[in-house]
């Protein structure tokens, strides 16, 4: 769900951020279109202009006032540079001019006014434009300049791009991070108080519920019906533990106390602390230990021990009085394999048909074993849960390097 929500974040201001640079492409383009002959013409093509002076014998005829912008001004200069004809010729404009002055003009201005030539038979044809109104710079460069000049382009769009990218996704990491701390603190703050609410009049019932259980007075059945009130409100204790480590494992909250273990004192003192505590009464019990030493393994005692206690747990809440329950482990490559079984008695693994370990939400069938595969995957292993009978859950957990 994590990595679900920062993908849409992530994906949605990279949308956004590459529909802002096509939408500034497409502005770029649509105003050289605009400002270009494709688009509007600010100016008449001096082709067209010079078609409209017509040359005859009583001299020259103009027919292109129309196509000129106000204040615009033309001229005609012969061969011997001087002017033969002229419309709204400013005064400060000379009528003879050298081939330096031609040379000059041509490129940049005429007396300040910006102008666009033409070459005909009879002359050379100069428009001129009012002053101020056009830009003129004369750009030179390398033809392998030029030709670079697209990649330039593209390397730096990219580069904004990636800028832009980049601190987006920084900014969606932060602001992610914080709205689930925030969500995390309100669902710790919520379950802590449940937790301790329950606490104490669960505290009460189990002391009542214990007298009763060891009261002379009481005929058995009514024991009995103590002693079942004492279980299930040993087992809501429990649940309430589980939802609490639960919670503090999926906020990482609970940092790990690693220590090196030897897995056979380590599977030996939890199976005694398991049979000292009275739940496996009525369930054969066994351990299945290899006969060379197992390597050692790097982990939290008391969580480790938490999550055997659970499957140990589960295969007696789960099977019937009479139903054998096995905890063993052994060592695969790289691995420890902690195992622990429960079902009938009377079959063994070796009878059992290969089953297909159920994925990682099968631990969700109860708080328990979601609580282990948590476990297991904090120590940086996993957790496996097979169906069937006998039932079986295999922890794997990484050997001390």
């Amino acid at each position: 769900m994590k990595l679900r929500s920062a993908v849409k974040g992530v994906m949605l201001l990279t949308v956004s951020s590459l529909l802002i640079a096509a939408v500034a492409l497409v502005g770029m383009f649509a105003f050289a279109y605009y400002n270009s002959s494709g688009g509007r013409d600010w100016t008449a093509p001096m082709e067209t202009l010079s078609e409209t002076l017509v040359q005859s014998e009583e001299g020259y005829s103009f027919y292109g006032e129309s196509l000129l912008e106000p204040d615009s001004w033309m001229m005609l200069i012969n061969d011997e540079g001087r002017v033969v004809w002229s419309y709204q010729k400013p005064y400060d404009v000379p009528g003879q001019y050298s081939i330096s002055d031609v040379a000059s003009f041509t490129r940049w201005y005429l007396n300040d006014y910006p102008v666009h030539c033409w070459v005909r038979e009879d002359g050379l044809l100069v428009r001129g434009s009012p002053k101020g109104s056009i830009w003129k710079y004369d750009i030179t460069m390398q033809t392998s300049v030029l030709m670079q000049m697209p990649l330039w382009f593209l390397g730096f769009f990219l580069l904004a791009l990636g800028g832009v990218l980049g601190l987006s996704y920084f900014a969606v990491r932060r602001w992610f991070r914080r709205s689930q701390q925030m969500r995390d603190a309100a669902r710790s703050n919520w379950i802590n108080g449940v937790s301790h609410d329950i606490r104490t009049p669960l505290s009460v019932v189990m002391g009542y519920a214990a007298q009763l259980e060891a009261a002379p007075s009481l005929p058995p059945e009514k024991k009995r019906q103590a002693a079942a009130i004492r279980v299930q409100s040993e087992v809501i204790r429990d649940l309430v533990n589980d939802l609490n480590l639960t919670m503090r494992l999926d906020s990482e909250m609970e940092a790990l106390r690693k220590e090196t273990l030897c897995p056979e004192a380590f599977l030996r003192q939890t199976a005694a602390d398991f049979l000292n505590g009275g739940m496996a009464e009525g369930f054969p019990f066994e351990i299945d230990l290899p006969e060379t030493p197992l390597p050692q393994i790097e982990a939290d005692p008391f969580l480790l021990r938490r999550a055997v206690n659970n499957l140990l747990t589960n295969c007696v809440r789960h099977n019937a009085p009479g139903c054998a329950i096995r905890l063993g482990a052994n060592a695969q490559r790289k691995q420890l394999l902690l195992w622990v079984e429960g079902g009938d008695a009377g079959k063994t693994v070796q009878e059992q048909s290969p089953r297909t370990p159920e994925p990682d939400g099968g631990a969700a069938h109860g708080t328990g074993l979601r609580l282990v595969a948590q476990i297991a995957a904090a120590h940086g292993g996993k957790a496996m849960f097979y169906g069937g009978t006998p039932y079986r859950a295999e922890l794997c957990l990484p050997l001390k390097e």
